[in-house]
């Protein structure tokens, strides 16, 4: 008789929900552990499957987790260390959808050695972005006009905000403390050739034109941590002549006028004191503009590669996601842990490497991920800037 593995999902938080219920509805066993058990009922509330959601409890976890399981940590950042050695400690795999810290980074062998999976950044951002960024370089390779010689300018932005615009221009899906946070954090990427930096998003705003299925729309945009190691992530080669490469943020038209004050308080900020009020800001911030309930918001993705020789575009193309809430959830909810449940099931099926992996790479299983989630009706469209 064998023994089937049963996945642990770690943290029912707001970006949960869909992709837990999608697991709830095959045939894999699948327990919900969140440190607040109302809250994960509540947020896992639904017509189609029950789930079996528990109390998170690191002792109870220990007895029940088994060599094969799968965890997935949705907790925050913080903890995702601890429960990777945990997995190591158990032999089970591992999924989330935060970055590759270097600590994690230093797992790899481990995980190897064990023969277990370490899987990280299937998300949205990261995740999504990543899969598009890899068919568009994989079929620029792939095309005529391809030399390293050629000027590569990659762009991929993406940002969440309400469908319908406030005078904030912006809503929080979770805690303010980490978009306020991400708001003193210096950003570096390649312009002009050349590596840049920033201390603040306020410092590098610029203006993006979205090219989106029925429209072109104008976003505030700025970059977003430290994009540079991507390039070799996406298979840019040493001797490519990369004259623009940003991973960045989308904002809505007038989101920096709307946060204007914001950005003046934030920069006088400094030691304890500035650290008590930036928690009195989010929690003034998490009263006035949190979603309310059955409020819609909208995700916009846009990656997008254009390759020049001599001043002249050869080849430009670019992938984009323009989705809204809806009755399976919010978008920011659906588009980062619908990408969760396909690594999950991706694991259980020998599909992924073992060791510590981003998301896939390879076009045939990127492919398999996109075409799951345009069965679970999101859309996401393609566009050749250069066939009129």
């Amino acid at each position: 008789m064998t023994m089937t593995n049963t996945i642990h999902w770690l943290g029912a938080g707001l970006s949960s929900a869909p992709g837990i219920i999608e697991l709830a509805k095959k045939t894999t066993p699948l327990i919900v552990w969140n440190r607040s058990l109302v809250k994960a009922e509540q947020a896992l509330k639904n017509q189609q499957v029950a789930i079996d959601v528990r109390q998170l409890d690191w002792d109870v976890l220990t007895q029940v987790v088994k060599p094969g399981d799968v965890l997935v940590s949705m907790l925050p950042a913080t903890l995702h260390l601890t429960v990777a050695q945990f997995c190591l400690d158990k032999q089970a795999h591992f999924v989330s959808s935060s970055y590759i810290s270097p600590e994690m980074a230093e797992l790899n062998a481990q995980a190897k050695d064990l023969g277990l999976c370490f899987v990280n950044e299937v998300g949205l951002d990261p995740g999504i972005d990543h899969l598009l960024a890899h068919l568009l370089v994989d079929r620029y390779q792939n095309s005529a006009e391809f030399s390293p010689q050629n000027q590569h300018y990659f762009r991929s932005y993406c940002g969440g905000f309400p469908k319908v615009a406030n005078d904030f221009k912006y809503k929080f899906s979770w805690s303010p403390l980490g978009v306020l946070k991400a708001l003193r954090s210096k950003a570096q990427w390649q312009e002009e050739g050349v590596a840049k930096t920033s201390n603040a998003p306020w410092e590098a705003l610029s203006e993006y034109n979205a090219q989106l299925s029925e429209k072109t729309e104008t976003f505030q945009a700025y970059p977003n941590r430290d994009s540079l190691p991507f390039i070799k992530q996406y298979n840019f080669q040493d001797d490519w002549d990369v004259q623009e490469f940003v991973r960045g943020t989308l904002r809505l038209n007038g989101w920096s006028t709307a946060w204007q004050p914001l950005f003046d308080e934030i920069a006088t900020l400094e030691g304890e004191s500035g650290e008590a009020r930036l928690l009195e800001i989010s929690q003034e911030l998490e009263q006035k503009y949190l979603y309310d309930e059955n409020e819609a918001d909208r995700v916009v993705m846009c990656v997008e590669l254009e390759v020049r020789q001599a001043g002249k575009v050869l080849w430009h193309q670019s992938y984009h996601l323009d989705s809204q809430g809806n009755e399976q959830g919010q978008a920011m909810a659906r588009l980062v842990s619908l990408p969760v449940s396909l690594a999950i099931e991706s694991v259980l099926n020998n599909d992924i490497a073992t060791g510590v992996t981003a998301a896939p790479e390879a076009p045939a299983q990127i492919n398999k991920w996109l075409s799951a989630l345009t069965a679970h009706g999101e859309t996401i469209g393609h566009h050749n800037h250069l066939v009129k």
